[in-house]
This record gives structure tokens, sequence and C-alpha cells, in this order.
């Protein structure tokens, strides 16, 4: 009899769902010509309720400033970003999406959507919100270590 294979754990499953799921939003916006790195700060700048400093956009996407810079720099040539200087901290800019990002983030944001109903296909209501408190209480555990 061949041995058992090992069960999969609960974290590596979460990675592997997680990288899937980029993975598969990044081949999905292909064509629009962002890097992953690019549609995902640009999505965190549309989703943050107030214009985020750059200090506040690199912990919200889990990068470290000089990498933010780099990406924000790249965004700023082409045009979809703009710094801004904090009056009150000469040190600290706040970064706003301009006009031209706005048509390219509708495009992301209805690729992501539909691509959330594709994956989420058949699946129970009540399974998914029970999947989603479950993911909840996991990430305010991690967040009270």
């Amino acid at each position: 009899m061949p041995p058992e294979a090992p069960p999969v754990r609960f974290g590596m499953l979460l990675t592997l769902l997680a990288r899937s799921w980029r993975a598969e939003l990044d081949r999905r916006l292909a064509h629009l010509g962002l890097s992953q790195a690019r549609w995902v700060v640009l999505l965190h700048i549309s989703r943050i309720p107030e214009a985020p400093t750059q200090r506040e956009l690199a912990q919200s996407v889990g990068v470290e400033g000089p990498t933010l810079a780099r990406l924000l720099d790249s965004l700023e040539n082409q045009g979809f970003v703009k710094r801004l200087m904090v009056p009150e901290d000469r040190r600290a800019k706040k970064i706003v999406l301009t006009d031209k990002a706005e048509p390219l983030i509708r495009q992301i944001e209805a690729i992501s959507s539909q691509m959330h109903q594709d994956l989420i296909s058949g699946i129970d209501e009540e399974e998914l919100q029970s999947c989603l408190k479950v993911h909840q209480t996991i990430l305010k555990n991690l967040n009270r270590s």
C-alpha cells in the first residue's frame, strides 16, 4: 500500500489560492500593458478613501518604500498618478490618481469583478459567507499578535 500523501496545510492552501488568484487576474489584465505591481498599486490607491501618503500606500500594498517609489516614478511618468506635497510635513507626499487613470481603474475593476464571479461560481452563498467569516477572524487574530 503506497504511503498517504501529507494533508494539504491550511496556510499552504491559502498561499496557493492567493498566488493563483493574482496570477489569473494578471493574465486577464495583461492586455492593459500593466505589470502586476502597477495594477496592484493603482487599485490600492483607488480603494483608499482619502489620498494616502507614500508611507501609507507602501504599508497597504505590502512593499518597502524604495520599491514603491520606483513604481510610483513609473506610474507618474505614464501619467496615472501625481505626488502632492503635504503642507504639514514637507517630507511626505500624498498620492492621487489622475484623470487619465480613471478609465483604466474602471477596466481593472470590471475585469476583477468578472473574474470574482467566475471563480465563486457554484459556491453556495452560505458557504461563501462562512469562508469569509473564517478569513476575517484569522486576519483579526494575526493583527493581535
